[in-house]
This record gives structure tokens, sequence and C-alpha cells, in this order.
């Protein structure tokens, strides 16, 4: 191989590496500008869930809780208040316990999986989750949903997050 000519682009190698290099270190991502992305998540999970526990007796087939957003983000709640913390880890608690025993009830092939399943104690925790994640929403952005985040020359360039 001739590596001559590499002299004459090795400057022009680095410029390139370099300017990779800043725009990897400006999209880090600080817990300001993930924290609304992660509360809308939050959110959804909330709904799904309230959703999935109003239509239990309807369904023929029990369906699991959502639990993604809580347990990638669970150690990263300290900046809701102490009720809503408190709230949100009861809820999923019991929604992870719920979930534990449908997959036990499904592994033991039992013929009804819906008995012994009180829906009823995680109903409030749920509703009140809600509500506590909607009023951060609407304290911190004006709304129940966090403002759009529109694309910047970067994200189409080399991808958003």
């Amino acid at each position: 191989m001739d590596f001559g000519n590499l002299g004459e682009n090795a400057i022009f190698i680095v410029i390139i590496l370099g300017i990779f290099g800043i725009f990897i270190l400006f999209r880090r991502r600080s817990p300001d500008r993930e924290r609304p992305e992660m509360v809308r998540n939050l959110l959804t999970e909330v709904r799904i869930n309230q959703a999935l526990i109003e239509t239990f007796h309807q369904r023929p087939k029990p369906r699991r809780f959502e639990m993604t957003t809580w347990l990638l983000n669970r150690k990263k709640m300290d900046f809701f208040e102490k009720s809503l913390q408190a709230d949100l880890k009861s809820a999923f608690t019991l929604a992870e316990d719920f979930n534990r025993q449908l997959k036990a009830a499904k592994k033991a092939k039992s013929a009804d999986s819906k008995l012994g399943f009180d829906l009823e104690k995680i109903k409030e925790p749920m509703a009140n989750s809600k509500k506590g994640l909607e009023d951060w929403l609407l304290a911190h952005f004006g709304g129940k949903e966090p403002p759009p985040k529109y694309p910047t020359i970067t994200d189409y360039l080399f991808g958003g997050r």
C-alpha cells in the first residue's frame, strides 16, 4: 500500500474527526432535556395501565401492565415531589406483582388466570400517579403534554434521538 498521500490528507481527516467530536459533545443529553420525554412516556404507561384495569374483566386473556419506562428510569425520579414518588412506586410495585402473578398463572397453565387478582388496590395509586404527572407537566410546561421538539439541522444530518 502507498501511504505517501496520507500526510496530505491528514489535515482533512483531523478536521472531520474534530467536527464529529464536537457534535458528539453537544449531543449529550442533559437531565433537563430528558425529563419531559421521560414524564410523557411514564404518563403514557400510566394511561395504558388504567385502561387495562378498566377492561380487565372484558378481556378473554389478561394482559400484562406496561412498565418499561418505570424500570429504565425509576432511579432518576428524584426531581418529583415525595408524594408523587411514593404513588409511582406503589402503583408500579403493585403492577409488577400483578405481572409476576400473571406469569406464574400462565406458566402453571391455569384454566382461569384471572382468579385472585384484586385490581381495586392498584386503581388509586395509578389515578394519583396520573394526576401527579399531569400536574408536573402543567406546572413546568403549561400543558398536560410537553411542547413538541422540532428537528434541527444536526438531527437531519446525523439522526435525532
